[in-house]
């Protein structure tokens, strides 16, 4: 999962156009916001195969990305 991460982040950062220059300090928000999103992705997958059911480990998800990421699903949105 971290190997997928980093290669993920990674990618993203190599996709960023030149002019999109960013201080020290912004990657590293950026860094933490990523990671953060990570960890309530994982709890929300954790918390899934517990069998706690799509709407509890959604309204999790959304309580744990609150103020991290854009839109109901932290950044991830699924094809169904």
């Amino acid at each position: 999962m971290k190997r997928l991460f980093s290669i993920a982040c990674a990618a993203l950062v190599l996709s960023l156009p030149a002019a999109a220059q960013h201080t020290q300090k912004q990657i590293e928000e950026d860094i933490k916001r990523h990671r953060a999103m990570a960890a309530a992705h994982e709890a929300a997958a954790q918390c899934l195969e517990a069998g706690k059911g799509e709407k509890v480990c959604l309204a999790e998800l959304q309580t744990a990305c609150r103020g991290l990421a854009i839109g109901k699903y932290c950044g991830m949105r699924h094809a169904h």
